[in-house]
């Protein structure tokens, strides 16, 4: 089972390394983090998804909600939420990959961003499932280097209102 948790926090020093040491501690599991400042600049959003049983998501909330840095935290699972990510993939082509790659682009609307004489790199924002999928489809190629950021998720609307 696993749930994201959205959680406003003091945009100050030291209080990433306080919330991921909770996780540390406790041994809970980060399967994908993201931080980022809010449209308030005082104010950070880490975005954390994190898996385990019902026992254990309830215990990461309640032991986010005693931190004195944590402003507010909201849970929802994943299939109350839109969630995003952004990854490149470079890969090493040959004239006879090149269209297969590409059609493979088309099918999963990734862009190919940047391109030279036997490399080009793909970009995809969409689901984690989503670009799981591209670097499957993308195996029987030469894949060369992966960057992936966090997951990134908002209720869906209605739900937060």
């Amino acid at each position: 089972m696993k749930r994201l948790y959205s959680i406003l926090v003091e945009n100050r020093s030291g209080v990433l390394a306080k919330v991921s040491g909770l996780f540390a501690r406790r041994c809970f599991n980060i399967d994908s983090l993201a931080v980022g400042t809010t449209d308030d600049p005082d104010i950070s959003c880490i975005t954390v998804v994190s898996s385990g049983d019902k026992g254990t998501l309830e215990q990461i909330e309640k032991q986010l909600n005693k931190k004195i840095n944590v402003i507010k935290i909201k849970t929802f699972a994943e299939e109350e939420s839109i969630s995003r990510e952004l990854m490149l993939v470079k890969v090493r082509y040959t004239a006879k990959t090149r269209r297969d790659i590409m059609e493979i682009c088309e099918i999963l609307d990734a862009k190919i961003v940047d391109m030279s004489k036997n490399q080009m790199m793909i970009q995809i924002c969409d689901t984690p499932e989503k670009s799981q999928l591209l670097l499957q489809m993308l195996n029987g190629v030469a894949i060369t280097e992966v960057a992936r950021c966090g997951t990134l998720a908002l209720p869906k609307c209605g739900l937060s209102d």
